[in-house]
């Protein structure tokens, strides 16, 4: 029973830093990557809809995206959503696909990316504390023996830390990636 906080803390960090990598994959390194536009929703018949549900999405240059909605009728509603999500590329409509060129990063905007890959690290961080809190709550609820309860304690702060330098390497590999020209 001792072992069951030790794994549940586990098993949410491990999810913690699942989060923090798929976040990381939005932020783009001057290469095409279709995650960039996961967050895009287009207004289809009314209804707010993934672009991922209406599209296939596609890599066919290292510097460009190829979209080829389902319904060509919808090609207007995609172009203006991306155009819209303000992710620093235009996208060009013509009449069958949406091409989205990816200009290569300026200097400003690499260290503005870097800046935002050191907040959704910190946020990680900060998801991987209030894992600890709650758990040492719970191990403090169970009303266990004091030298338990301080051993139980510690087993997590050892996998606070072990987290926490994962996604610092994580932030590392990031950062190499965006300032590499």
């Amino acid at each position: 029973m001792n072992d069951d906080f030790i794994k549940l803390a586990e098993e949410k960090m491990i999810k913690a830093l699942e989060n923090v990598e798929k976040r990381f994959t939005t932020v783009r390194a001057g290469r095409a990557n279709p995650s960039v536009l996961d967050g895009i929703f287009v207004s289809y018949y009314g209804v707010d809809t993934p672009l991922k549900q209406l599209a296939t999405i596609s890599v066919p240059e290292a510097r460009q995206l190829l979209i080829k909605p389902f319904d060509r009728s919808c090609l207007h509603a995609i172009e203006k959503a991306i155009f819209e999500a303000n992710l620093g590329f235009t996208p060009n409509n013509d009449g069958e696909t949406v091409r989205i060129v990816i200009p290569p990063l300026t200097e400003e905007r690499r260290v503005e990316l870097t800046k935002q890959a050191k907040a959704i690290s910190e946020e990680g961080k900060v998801a991987i504390r209030n894992i600890r809190r709650e758990i040492i709550e719970d191990i403090e609820k169970a009303k266990l023996p004091e030298d338990i309860t301080k051993s139980k304690t510690n087993e997590i702060q050892d996998l606070v830390n072990e987290y926490n330098k994962k996604i610092e390497e994580k932030l590392k590999e990031k950062e190499e990636e965006l300032l590499s020209v």
